[in-house]
């Protein structure tokens, strides 16, 4: 594919200045940059890379003199990533798969696809299930039976849904990723160890090893629209009612959702992150990477959790919260000053015992 620089103009709603027919193929950091490709520098710390590639265009910060630097042509950026959100989208032809059913994949033949869908080779599609328009279903998916899929779609490689899962428009579902298995859920016949722990908070009590029972789980999973799966990610059924996800939430690679588990819209959940069952995470939540939150509980709207912080109770809405446990941000931040402070106070204190010693032992 190629583009001119006024069809990625228009397409970033950016302005451009210079020969606007110049046509590029790709994009390029802007020191490897070719003739074809638009050079990237959206920021005046990245200009010097274009005397060391070929560009003849790139998208700049606004206000750059892409005169001054040897361009033919210039695309202006005054917010960097959202153009980088755009660029990509426009560049990136995504995977082949050819529109119709390839000869290989096996769809029962009560299950529904929409118009303009493209079913790939050796994906399997289950009886009742729904795919919407212009859904692409990538080489070994499986959609379930009584599975729906929205419109414009797009399930990569190996991805499962499972059975009676709802999912909105425009999903997203990076390789290996799952959605709609059982819940981790097990029972024993009488009151187990870590049953004793949660009452006593450390005292299993006269629990014995007893066998556990599989609670099976009759729920699915609702997912909104504009929902994003990362690779090897997981979503669990309910036990009775439905996982939900709602609209416009991101997932990263390597997060597990547990059973029953609600997540409003616009979340984002970064890599190993870990919601356990029957959590509730509200509307614009932030959880960056393994991140734990602990199950039956709730976090508020616009929550922003950092690195490796473990939520072990209700988060208020707004909080920004760090550490194990999980505490306000700033807090966190003063006590680990004072844990690294604290070599120097056990010296000072050392210190301060001997000589109390030595004037007890003058007296």
């Amino acid at each position: 594919m190629s583009f001119t620089i006024q069809e990625i103009a228009t397409a970033l709603g950016a302005p451009a200045e210079g020969d606007l027919d110049v046509k590029v193929t790709g994009a390029a950091e802007p020191a490897t940059a070719g003739p074809q490709d638009l050079a990237l520098a959206m920021d005046p710390k990245y200009a010097g890379g274009l005397t060391e590639g070929a560009a003849q265009a790139a998208l700049l910060w606004a206000g750059a003199d892409w005169q001054a630097m040897g361009l033919k042509a210039a695309i202006f950026a005054p917010r960097a990533r959202l153009a980088m959100a755009g660029l990509t989208r426009m560049m990136d032809p995504g995977p082949e798969i050819a529109t119709g059913i390839h000869p290989t994949a096996v769809v029962d033949p009560t299950a529904m696809i929409g118009a303009g869908a493209a079913i790939g080779p050796y994906a399997v599609i289950g009886a009742r299930a729904r795919i919407g328009a212009n859904a692409r279903i990538a080489a070994h998916a499986v959609v379930a039976e009584d599975a729906r899929i929205g419109d414009d779609a797009l399930l990569m490689y190996g991805v499962r849904i499972c059975a009676r899962v709802k999912i909105g428009d425009r999903f997203i579902a990076q390789p290996g990723a799952t959605v709609g298995g059982d819940g981790f859920s097990f029972v024993t016949p009488e009151k187990s160890a870590v049953e004793a722990v949660r009452e006593t908070l450390g005292d299993t009590g006269s629990s014995r090893q007893q066998h556990y029972t599989r609670i099976h789980s009759l729920g699915a999973v609702t997912i909104g629209n504009d929902v994003e799966l990362g690779a090897n990610s997981t979503i669990d059924r309910g036990t009775i009612r439905d996982t939900q996800v709602g609209s416009g939430t991101k997932i990263d690679n390597l997060v597990q959702v547990g059973h029953n588990v609600q997540i409003g819209e616009d979340c984002l959940l970064c890599g190993l992150v870990g919601v356990a069952g029957s959590a509730r995470i509200g509307n614009r939540v932030v959880l960056a990477g393994q991140v734990g939150v602990n199950d039956n509980i709730f976090v508020g709207d616009d929550v922003i959790a950092g690195g490796a912080t473990k939520i072990f109770s209700n988060a208020p809405a707004g909080r920004v919260l760090l550490g194990y446990p999980a505490m306000r941000m700033e807090t966190h931040i003063e006590a680990y000053k004072g844990l690294r402070r604290l070599p120097r106070l056990f010296a000072q204190v050392a210190a301060l015992q001997k000589a109390v010693s030595k004037l007890a032992e003058r007296d």
